[in-house]
């Protein structure tokens, strides 16, 4: 059977016609921000106080797009008579991320929680060059992280908090049996003095 003359364009006005009485779903960006999911990768903040310049992260980077700078400075002696330490000092922490492939290695592989994923995405540039940014921009990056999501109310209490929460109740178990000791300690003082005081009366 052959179709009828001017069929197609009917089914295509049909199809204008349901879209047209639809609300629109566009995005109006970057008027609008979107909602990003709590884990979208960005871009990588540094927090700068906990990095050891143990350079896990550039050494585990598959694409050696992090540079590390870092020189050593003495510590004085804690204590009298102790020894001078020498420790890490971070001059340089630069991420190429026109080379990275925001895999998360560097995060993973961090041991001291430096390296944290960033929400942030708004930081193109006209010049390839200027996408190795800096430490002081990773770390204006820093403060979009944002905070962990919440433990499931059903798993296991992590084993540092049960470790410290052990250790707590141990110290009040100590501190409930001493008390008493101090207060017959106190009371077996007052005892002469008041006897003296009577003695004088």
């Amino acid at each position: 059977m052959p179709p009828i003359p001017g069929s197609g364009l009917a089914k295509g006005l049909a199809v204008t016609l349901r879209t047209m009485t639809k609300k629109s779903v566009t995005a109006q960006y970057p008027d609008v921000q979107p909602e990003l999911p709590p884990r979208s990768r960005g871009v990588i903040g540094l927090f700068e106080e906990n990095c050891t310049v143990c350079m896990l992260c550039a050494r585990e980077c598959p694409d050696w797009c992090i540079y590390i700078d870092s020189h050593k400075e003495t510590v004085p002696a804690a204590a009298p008579g102790g020894r001078e330490r020498s420790r890490n000092v971070l001059d340089r922490f630069a991420i190429d991320f026109s080379l990275c492939m925001y895999c998360g290695i560097c995060i993973e592989v961090c041991p001291f929680d430096a390296l944290f994923w960033s929400p942030e995405f708004e930081y193109a540039e006209t010049d390839i060059l200027e996408l190795t940014h800096e430490r002081d921009k990773l770390r204006e990056w820093m403060w979009t992280v944002p905070e962990p999501p919440a433990l499931d109310p059903g798993a296991e209490e992590p084993k540092e908090i049960a470790a410290a929460r052990k250790t707590a109740e141990k110290l009040e178990a100590q501190r409930a049996q001493e008390a008493p000791q101090a207060q017959q300690a106190q009371q077996a003082q007052q005892t002469p003095q008041q006897e003296e005081e009577e003695g004088k009366e």
